[in-house]
C-alpha cells in the first residue's frame, strides 16, 4: 500500500525568529517584553547621551547613530505606543511595603544667632554674695569699668556694694559718663585720655560725624560711653600716715592722733596679722580701687602687729573703713588693719611684731567679719601683701 498524497501538505515549520514571536504571543509574553526592551532601550539613549554631551559630542547625532545600530525589534519598540508607560502598566512590587513621605523643611527654635555687641547700659540689682569682681566677670567688662559708672552709688568704693542697689553697667570698658550742660566733646575726651573721635564713633552715642564738638547736641544727663576711657579713682582708703605728722590724717576720722615723737623701728619682715592665712572677699587689685587684702576670720578673733611700730591711727575712720588701726613702722613701711571690733592700744603706743593690737569685727562698709589689711611704703605706695607676708 502505497502511501497518496494528501490534500492538505504537512505543515511548514516557522522561521525561528517567527516561532519566538509566536511563542510569546500565545504565552501572552510580547507585550510586557516589549515594554521592558522599551524600557532598556530609552535609559541607554540617556546614558549614551550624557557621555556624549561630556565628550563634547552632539547629543542628536549620536542618538540617531545608536538609534540605526538597534535590532529592529528594539528600535520599533522605541517608536512604537507600547513604550509609553503608565504607573499601572509597571510590574508588580514585591520588595515590601512602599512608604512615600512628605519632605518639609524644619523650623529650629534653637537658632544661634551670631554674638552682637551690646550698646545699652543695662541696670543691675545686687544679689546678696555678689562682688564688683563678679559682677564685672558676667558682663565681661573689668571692675574698675563698673565701679567708673556707678560713682554716686558706690564713691569709688567696692566695700560699698550692698543687696539691692540698682547699678549701671556699661556696654564695653571705659567710662560712662552723665553728660552737663555747656560740656564739650573735646573736652571730655581729653580729660578721661581719649579722642574725641571714640566717643563720636562709638554707635550707641547716637552722634553724627559732622557733630559741633564744641556745642553737641546732647541733653544734660544723657548717660555718653567713653569707650576706654580712665580716670583716677577717688581714694577712699588711708594716705601714708607719718609719725612726725600724724595729725594729717585728721580728714580721715575721729581716730587721728596727735604729735609721735620716737618708738621702735621695724625689722623689715612682716608676718600675718590673722591666724588664718586665706582670702575672704576681695583680692589685692588696685583696678578695683582694692589695694590691700581681705583676710578670713570671725568677729573676735586676734589681729597682730605685722612688725615693730608706733600706732599713728586708732580710731574710727569716716571713709568706710570702721574701726582702725595704723602703724607707722619707721624705714618707709606702714600697715592698716580696717573693719576691727575693737581697739587694744592707743595713739603713740609702741607696737612690736606679733603684739595683739586688736579683734577683728565688720565696722564700716563690710559684708562679713574680716580683715582689710593694706601695707604701703614711702616710695612704691600700696603693694600686694602677698608678697611681703611670711
Amino acid at each position: 500500500m502505497t502511501d497518496q498524497p494528501s490534500d492538505n501538505p504537512p505543515p511548514t515549520r516557522p522561521p525561528r525568529l517567527s516561532r519566538i514571536r509566536f511563542d510569546l504571543t500565545r504565552f501572552g509574553l510580547r507585550e510586557p517584553l516589549v515594554r521592558v526592551l522599551g524600557h532598556v532601550a530609552v535609559l541607554s539613549i540617556v546614558a549614551l547621551g550624557v557621555w556624549a554631551a561630556r565628550l563634547g559630542l552632539d547629543r542628536l547625532q549620536l542618538g540617531e547613530a545608536v538609534q540605526a545600530e538597534l535590532p529592529a525589534e528594539a528600535a520599533e519598540a522605541t517608536l512604537g505606543p507600547a513604550v509609553e508607560l503608565d504607573v499601572a502598566d509597571l510590574p508588580p512590587y514585591s520588595g515590601g511595603a512602599l512608604v512615600v513621605e512628605d519632605i518639609s523643611r524644619i523650623a529650629d527654635s534653637h537658632t544661634i544667632l551670631p554674638d552682637r555687641p551690646r550698646l545699652d547700659v543695662v541696670r543691675y540689682v545686687v544679689q546678696p554674695g555678689d562682688t564688683i569682681f563678679g559682677i564685672a566677670d558676667a558682663f565681661g567688662l573689668r571692675p574698675d569699668s563698673v565701679l567708673w559708672g556707678n560713682y554716686d552709688t558706690l564713691k569709688d568704693d567696692p566695700h560699698t556694694l550692698q543687696p539691692g542697689q540698682e547699678l549701671n553697667i556699661p556696654p564695653v570698658d571705659g567710662i560712662l559718663y552723665a553728660w552737663h550742660a555747656g560740656d564739650g566733646l573735646n573736652g571730655v575726651a581729653e580729660f578721661y585720655h581719649v579722642a574725641a573721635e571714640d566717643i563720636i564713633d562709638w554707635p550707641g552715642n547716637g552722634l553724627d560725624p559732622d557733630v559741633d564738638r564744641s556745642n553737641p547736641p546732647i541733653e544734660a544727663g544723657t548717660l555718653v560711653m567713653i569707650p576706654g576711657g580712665r580716670r583716677e579713682f577717688v581714694t577712699w582708703s588711708a594716705g601714708r600716715i607719718t609719725r612726725e605728722n600724724p595729725g594729717a590724717a585728721r580728714i580721715l576720722g575721729p581716730g587721728a592722733c596727735g604729735t609721735i615723737y620716737d618708738g621702735p623701728v621695724g625689722s623689715g619682715t612682716f608676718i600675718f596679722p590673722t591666724p588664718s592665712h586665706l582670702l575672704s572677699g576681695y583680692d589685692y587689685n588696685p583696678g578695683a580701687n582694692h589695694p590691700a587684702i581681705d583676710l578670713a576670720g570671725d568677729t573676735g578673733h586676734a589681729i597682730y602687729a605685722s612688725d615693730n611700730g608706733v600706732i599713728v591711727y586708732a580710731g574710727w575712720n569716716d571713709w568706710g573703713y570702721g574701726l582702725v588701726i595704723v602703724v607707722d613702722h619707721g624705714n618707709g613701711w606702714q600697715t592698716l588693719y580696717a573693719h576691727l571690733s575693737q581697739i587694744n592700744v592707743v595713739c603713740g603706743q609702741a607696737a612690736f611684731q606679733g603684739n595683739i593690737i586688736g579683734l577683728m569685727g565688720c565696722t564700716g562698709n563690710c559684708s562679713g567679719s574680716h580683715l582689710h589689711f593694706e601695707m604701703l611704703h614711702e616710695q612704691y605706695g600700696k603693694v600686694n601683701p602677698w608678697d611681703f607676708l611670711q
